[in-house]
């Protein structure tokens, strides 16, 4: 009788969760009916939110750039001596940090990115522009400076934007296809300035290096204008959405976390958020960590001039810079797809460090030009795992949406010490070897290791506790968990 008892009540017990799975979905046509609508939904937001990738290539374009300017007289018609350069490359980054917080704080608030991004964008292509006019260091630190504080909005903004759209298991790939922008540009804008700078020299009674920021800012002004009719806003505010639409993407956010992802207006106020996330000693770890990867990554403004080490010309050398960063795009794409499948973060990230240090070690070792082209393509693949950690920064801090925007902005932004401090590691007078960079890369690639995997145990102990009390209220689905 007991027995009996009890398997009718589990039978009850399933039956109703059934309808209520069922009731969840009736209001899209059904489970079958739903998964149509989400796969359509998916692609829609997918093809307008791949105009972001173009925008972040000519984002990062447009930030390195001067790079590539030094090769053709940048530094020597701009006067510069001594640190004066890598002042110049360092500055930008006062800037970004500064503007980051407030101006997701602000994306949250207006909940209008198809507007706000471009038109950051738009400002900062005519900046860039700019600085083919200048005559000095004075100038030219100006225009970086307020170059640095207009670009600020554009990552974390975006960041910020795929997290309102996708689920967790879905941003690692999305971040990925995003952060391939940053990637590319290193390909494609030494591609495009090897054309202007080997070509251009004189036209117009112009430089060729002036050229470089003339076109590509240019260039950055068209796409924004573009990227104001397509760029999606939020669930809410988007006026594209069928109604459907709109109600399947605001309940996959539910879903995703448990808890409804509109823009709220919290309990302490507008500032609720910022005081969520300073006060998380999670958000300042991770963004230790993140800060001694970005030093060590900061090879990257300075790939030309390792480039030219190898001992080829000008133009040979901006080509060259190419392949290693297209081998990069595919790793990336290929780790973080898999990272999402398997959900699991840190060891795809430190893997790809790891190969990092190696290439950093072979470029200590030797002079060999075969060697450390290789080096090269090692050294550009960190950024593999550095996607990954992106993703992972976007899954560790879910809810509620004002503190995410905060964590996001904030985390990228302390992050960008990194470039600055990074800007002063590669000297002149420590090449063509460049050992002791290559060793400081090395040191802050183990400290992001070792500091991530105590954030990882950290999260593994909050799953813990989250599973126990789960088990002592009887709750039988399994609820919120990080990714390790």
């Amino acid at each position: 009788m007991s027995s009996s008892h009890s398997d009718s009540a589990s039978i009850r017990e399933k039956s109703a969760k059934d309808d209520a799975e069922v009731d969840l979905d009736a209001e899209f046509g059904g489970t079958e009916a739903r998964k149509k609508l989400e796969k359509k939904l998916l692609l829609k937001l997918d093809i307008r939110m791949s105009i972001l990738v173009v925008i972040y290539i000519l984002n990062y374009i447009d930030r390195n750039n001067a790079g590539a300017a030094r090769l053709r007289g940048f530094q020597t018609d701009l006067h510069l001596v001594g640190q004066q350069f890598a002042t110049l490359l360092s500055i930008l980054y006062v800037g970004y940090i500064i503007m980051q917080i407030p101006s997701n704080m602000f994306l949250n608030y207006i909940g209008r990115p198809s507007l706000y991004l471009p038109a950051c964008m738009i400002i900062w292509g005519v900046i860039s522009a700019l600085t083919g006019v200048t005559k000095d260091f004075t100038g030219a630190l100006l225009t970086r400076f307020f170059l640095g504080f207009v670009e600020a909005a554009f990552f974390p903004g975006s960041l910020f934007l795929l997290t309102k759209w996708y689920k967790r298991t879905e941003i690692g790939l999305r971040t990925a296809i995003l952060y391939c922008g940053n990637i590319i540009s290193n390909a494609f804008g030494a591609l495009i300035a090897s054309g202007i700078l080997g070509g251009m020299n004189g036209t117009l009674g112009h430089a060729a290096w002036r050229w470089l920021f003339y076109i590509e800012g240019a260039l950055t002004v068209f796409v924004a204008i573009c990227a104001i009719f397509i760029l999606p806003d939020f669930p809410t505010t988007t006026s594209w959405l069928t109604d459907a639409e709109r109600r399947l993407a605001m309940r996959r956010m539910e879903e995703d976390a448990g808890v409804g992802d509109q823009n709220e207006t919290e309990a302490g106020g507008k500032f609720h958020g910022l005081y969520l996330a300073v006060t998380d000693w999670k958000v300042w770890w991770f963004s230790l960590a993140m800060t001694a990867q970005v030093v060590a990554l900061s090879f990257n403004a300075y790939f030309p001039t390792l480039s030219a080490t190898l001992g080829y010309s000008p133009t040979v050398t901006l080509l060259l810079c190419a392949p290693p960063f297209i081998f990069t795009v595919l790793l990336a794409f290929i780790l973080s797809r898999r990272s999402d499948k398997v959900k699991e973060r840190f060891w795809h990230m430190s893997i790809s460090y790891i190969f990092g240090i190696i290439g950093f070690i072979i470029a200590i070792s030797t002079m060999n030009t075969a060697a450390r082209y290789v080096s090269l393509f090692l050294m550009a693949q960190s950024y593999a795992g550095f996607v990954v950690m992106y993703a992972w920064m976007s899954n560790s801090f879910p809810r509620p949406p004002s503190k995410r925007a905060v964590c996001l902005s904030l985390i990228n932004g302390f992050s960008q010490l990194g470039n600055i401090a990074g800007s002063y590691v590669w000297p002149s007078n420590w090449g063509p070897t460049y050992s002791y960079s290559y060793g400081i890369c090395i040191a802050c690639t183990g400290t992001a290791i070792a500091m991530s995997w105590v954030f990882r145990q950290h999260l593994k102990y909050l799953n813990k506790k989250e599973e126990e009390g789960e088990l002592e209220k009887g709750v039988k689905e399994k609820g919120f968990r990080y990714i390790l």
